[in-house]
């Protein structure tokens, strides 16, 4: 295990950032969230929870797909077939697609949190699989993940219900560990991208034990233990649960506060949405794709209409998604993974939360019965 003083991290972002982008938390207007670095920049590595989960780097909230471009070219009409004769000069148009080049460098993802990782996982299972997404395949093959582990917990954490240990980053599938304990970040390869990546910045490191991590470690699990959904049960959900939870009456009262603003799925770093649209420019058109949410009326519209017309189904869709069609496709893996983002920014106080112990008690109220 290798160590730098806080004091000096300066020193290991700049020999990170030189020769590959470095991605960590900067903060901008009093907003905390994932950005490249630059000398000067707040960054703010201590953060627990930043505004946006670190996907961006990998499933941009924008991305250009290609590029159709139109070209206009003089030709000569008399030429043509059927042309008349001296029917002179004209003009013919030419398309010609360009596609959006490929991420073909390294990048660093650093400070990135157990839950996050566990986040980017799930967005694994959908965009790696047949079809692959090369877009974002390309991203995965050059993201090192350097991941954090949580130093003080909110009350609004719940990832220890999904497995994942705040405390110890070395179990998440980053490729580095890091650890802040006494003035300094510990540093612990976990990968092969990790040993490169420690290899190429290990003048900034002096050697250490583990015991600091260890007490850190410890410290976090004793909080953790004691937030107030430390023992969220999910018993209710997983696989083979669709119909039971499809058609209860639960969802007929608890989707009512919703706003349908969508705030949820933008800070959900397993949201995976998207919508495809043609942008018209001087020259052609761009295709482009960006971030969607299942909570909007016009998601999914087609011809016909929509096919979840209410905000109940709606509702519906989003949370039996994460608790239910996901891990029947996934090997029981939830599409959630305790961050409480939803639980910080939703402006009615309506989250997975809230669902997740709603069901609960409607269990307990039928056993009464």
């Amino acid at each position: 295990m290798l160590k730098i003083s806080i004091d000096k991290l300066s020193a290991l972002y700049n020999a990170i950032a030189a020769d590959k982008e470095l991605i960590l938390p900067v903060r901008t207007a009093g907003v905390v969230d994932y950005a490249s670095y630059t000398e000067g920049a707040d960054v703010a590595i201590d953060t627990l929870k930043t505004a946006k989960s670190p996907k961006n780097a990998f499933f941009p909230q924008f991305e250009t797909l290609y590029n159709v471009n139109k070209k206009i070219i003089p030709v000569d009409a008399s030429a043509e077939e059927g042309a008349c004769e001296g029917a002179g000069v004209a003009l013919r148009s030419t398309l010609s697609v360009e596609m959006a080049p490929l991420v073909d460098k390294d990048f660093v993802i650093f400070g990135i949190k157990p839950c996050d990782v566990k986040g980017i996982e799930v967005l694994d299972n959908v965009f790696l699989a047949e079809p692959v997404d090369n877009f974002y395949k390309a991203r995965r093959e050059h993201g090192i993940l350097v991941a954090m582990a949580c130093n003080e917990p909110e009350e609004s954490c719940f990832c220890s219900a999904f497995g994942i240990d705040a405390a110890d980053p070395s179990k998440a599938k980053a490729d580095v560990a890091v650890w802040m304990a006494d003035g300094n970040l510990y540093w612990k390869a976990i990968s092969e991208k990790g040993e490169a990546l420690t290899e190429s910045v290990k003048s900034v490191f002096e050697d250490s034990d583990e015991a600091a991590v260890d007490a850190t470690k410890a410290s976090i699990e004793t909080i953790l233990a004691k937030l107030p959904n430390a023992n969220l049960s999910l018993d209710m959900w997983g696989k083979g649960v669709l119909d039971d939870r499809f058609y209860s009456p639960v969802w007929d009262e608890i989707f009512k506060p919703c706003l349908a603003c969508g705030t949820c799925t933008f800070v959900c770093p397993t949201c995976q949405c998207y919508d495809i649209k043609d942008y018209t420019t001087k020259d052609g058109i761009q295709r482009y794709r960006c971030w969607d949410s299942c909570m909007y009326s016009d998601f999914t519209m087609m011809a016909h209409g929509n096919n979840r017309n209410s905000q109940k189904e709606r509702f519906r869709q989003r949370f039996m998604h994460k608790l239910s069609y996901y891990p029947d496709k996934n090997d029981g893996m939830f599409s959630c993974v305790g961050c409480g983002r939803c639980v910080d920014k939703c402006p009615q106080s309506l989250n997975i939360v809230k669902v997740i112990k709603a069901f609960e008690a409607s269990k307990d109220k039928e056993g009464q019965a």
